[in-house]
């Protein structure tokens, strides 16, 4: 019989390269030769010091196993920047500490395969249980409908809606205060604060149960 898979969810990382890397080795730790699958909602940059080593280490370990790597609202506005040359959104976002983790001011000098592999990323991911995605969602539309902008920024109606939308709504993006997870019954938020001075959380999702069966952080604690 084979072992049960497990689902690591990741927030918001935000620079934050030395937590992912402990959080990465305790989910390593806690899923024990089990198959496993990371889903990471976004916000990889930005704010924190290491963005450039957090984009590396997410494309390494893409070569090494399932991890699926869903773009953020930062990613989205460092890309708008790069194509149309107009950084001033960007730089009130904390566009000066990714920069100088490349060790440059200057948008021409990003290395080109960071800049491909963030313009691949997906906006969201259904396993048929969850739908992941960096923001949210439209509580008025679809799922199969939702557009960009919602689902990279969208914060109200979203967080206060109670809409069954037939799957739980996994994200990040706004920052919960208590530094712990915001479970709802129709949404999980994952964003707690690791740039702020909040631990890195996972999520763990295991079997048939839609809800997460527990939670990880880079501090050690467990939940």
């Amino acid at each position: 019989m084979l072992p049960e898979a497990v689902t690591y969810a990741i927030g918001d990382v935000h620079g934050c390269l030395s937590k992912l890397e402990r959080l990465f080795e305790r989910c390593l730790r806690h899923s024990d030769d089990r198959p496993s699958r990371f889903v990471l909602i976004g916000d990889y940059i930005d704010r924190g010091p290491e963005s450039s080593g957090v984009i590396e280490r997410l494309m390494e370990v893409q070569r090494e196993r399932e991890v699926i790597c869903l773009c953020g609202n930062h990613e989205a506005m460092m890309l708008e920047a790069i194509r149309t040359g107009d950084d001033g959104l960007w730089r009130l976002n904390g566009a000066a500490q990714t920069l100088e983790s490349y060790g440059t001011e200057r948008l021409d000098e990003l290395p080109p395969r960071h800049i491909d592999w963030l313009a691949s990323l997906p906006l969201s991911f259904d396993d048929g249980r969850r739908y992941f995605v960096h923001a949210g969602v439209n509580p008025a539309a679809p799922l199969d409908q939702q557009n960009a902008h919602d689902q990279l920024w969208i914060r109200e109606p979203f967080l206060s809606s109670r809409r069954d939308y037939g799957r739980l709504i996994v994200h990040g993006h706004t920052p919960v205060v208590t530094g712990r997870p915001d479970l709802r019954a129709n949404r999980l938020n994952l964003d707690t604060a690791a740039v702020f001075g909040g631990p890195l959380t996972a999520a763990f999702f295991t079997g048939d149960a839609t809800e997460p069966a527990g939670f990880l952080d880079d501090a050690d604690h467990v939940s």
